[in-house]
């Protein structure tokens, strides 16, 4: 037995010792890699702590407020709300309050007793429509195609939309039957590649465009000139995550990487724009409006004077602002990290542009970008939104661990893969509950904060009810920093 003990060892030395010459003579042969050829076998070290040097950090050295794109503490919150569980905390915040920026929300001397304040309103969008839509959800479900995401997350977010009674963007990349088994109010958005709307030449195809207006739970579209996690770039599905049943939907082949134009064609100038605006709208019946990141200095005081000229009917019915840090499956990083307004300044801009143009009334504003916890929302309806939409705050609520491979088909969780095996996680049935949860946490969260104000509900917030922190420690109204643009106009 002793004998074959020490067989057994010295084959297993042997074997780990020819493995590492087998490694050294690699390295040392090859030429792509520095550190390998000038350090053999340790070399490859390098490679393997880099690698884990992202799991360590996540779970055991970065702070609670540390991490990017989210940190652990938001992370925390969502995925508390989408069990509905106790999302409260002891002790003392740990948010630190004091950098430029941060908002800190002005709690009213005598707020109202809960029995006396007013219900939130619901909001006409595309009065003018043969068929406007009237919402009165506080938080929405952004854009999220399948394809960039999985068969049974949409299934969740549609049942969950459903539950919660607000509405779910299809994304760009056309409408799946599991967009509408959950019977949840739809947006569907017609991206630059036109997917599911599109003929073989990448032109909008008006009988399929029919076709889906046809359906009753889509209520409006949505243009999409540009996007936060990539202005100026169209959208990027890798070949590994094309199915079969994808290209049919997108209308698209498959085993190819699908990369959407930069831009509509045809559509170069703001009036061309409306133009389209005014064919999707009569075609469809519906509220129609765009999607872009600001950026372009001026962009949106041409559109406004271009509509004018027009007449007041040819207005996009809505405007979804998007941030410049905002997310998406796949995108180049000069882009993601150095392109695009983030909402924080465009909002507030979008927002004035449009009522110093006299266009606020007609034109309703979605902000979207990295609003996932109460008082993110809360701001963006004091900057002057009308609807907030979240895609990476509802994909928490899905189970999302922001492992950052969407682009590689291998989510763990599920979400952004078509690995039947990975997607077995994925129950649309339990995960829809947390949608709705998470839905209605953010609305009861952003109603605390609008109380604590004294307003009746979120729509009712305004500039003068939250401080924006100074570099200097102190804080400035927000009314102050970005003054009513009515006000600017009077003076």
């Amino acid at each position: 037995m002793l004998t074959f003990l020490s067989n057994v060892l010295i084959f297993i030395l042997g074997a780990i010792l020819a493995v590492v010459v087998v490694l050294f003579v690699i390295d040392i042969t090859q030429t792509s890699d520095a550190i390998r050829r000038n350090y053999p076998v340790i070399g490859r070290f390098r490679d393997l702590f880099s690698k884990l040097g992202e799991f360590f950090r996540q779970y055991f050295f970065a702070m609670d407020r540390e991490e990017m794109p989210f940190n652990r503490a938001e992370r925390e919150w969502v995925e508390k709300s989408a069990h509905g569980g106790d999302n409260t905390a002891a002790f003392g915040s740990t948010r630190n309050l004091t950098p430029p920026g941060s908002a800190i929300f002005m709690n009213a001397a005598f707020p109202k007793l809960d029995e006396e304040h007013e219900e939130t309103p619901a909001v006409v969008i595309g009065p003018d429509a043969r068929h406007p839509y009237a919402a009165k959800s506080i938080i929405n479900i952004s854009a999220m195609s399948y394809g960039s995401i999985s068969k049974p997350a949409v299934q969740a977010l549609s049942r969950g939309a459903k539950l919660a009674g607000c509405w779910y963007n299809t994304g760009e990349g056309g409408l799946s039957p599991y967009h509408l088994e959950g019977g949840c109010d739809i947006v569907f958005q017609i991206g630059t590649a036109k997917y599911g709307v599109r003929d073989e030449a990448g032109n909008l195809d008006e009988a399929k465009l029919r076709g889906v207006a046809a359906h009753e739970t889509v209520r409006m579209f949505e243009i999409k000139l540009s996007q936060g996690a990539k202005p100026g770039k169209g959208g990027i599905l890798p070949a590994a995550k094309i199915t079969p049943e994808i290209a049919k939907i997108r209308g698209i082949p498959e085993g190819k990487d699908s990369i959407s134009p930069n831009r509509h064609v045809g559509i170069d100038s703001n009036a061309t724009l409306l133009d389209f605006i005014a064919r999707v709208r009569d075609i469809t019946g519906k509220p129609t409006g765009i999607k872009a990141v600001i950026g372009a200095p001026g962009w949106i005081d041409a559109l406004c004077d271009a509509i004018h000229e027009r007449g007041i009917d040819a207005a996009p019915d809505f405007i979804t602002i998007d941030s410049g840090d905002g997310g998406t499956g796949a995108a180049p990083m000069p882009l993601m990290d150095n392109c695009g307004l983030t909402i924080r300044e465009a909002l507030p801009l979008v927002v004035d542009a449009l009522t110093i143009a006299g266009l606020r009334d007609r034109i309703r504003v979605i902000a979207s970008g990295k609003l996932i916890t109460p008082a993110e929302v809360a701001w963006a309806y004091c900057a002057g939104a009308d609807f907030v939409v979240s895609a990476r705050g509802f994909m928490f609520s899905l189970g999302c661990i922001q492992a950052l491979k969407c682009n590689k088909n291998t989510c763990p969780t599920g979400i952004t893969t078509h690995n039947p095996r990975l997607q077995k996680g994925l129950d649309p049935a339990v995960k829809s509950e947390r949608v709705k949860n998470f839905a209605k946490k953010i609305e009861y969260g952003v109603n605390l904060i609008a109380h604590s104000c004294g307003a009746d509900h979120p729509r009712a917030l305004r500039r003068h009810h939250v401080r924006l922190m100074q570099g200097d420690g102190k804080s400035l109204p927000m009314s102050e920093i970005y003054p009513d643009a009515v006000q600017r106009v009077e003076i």
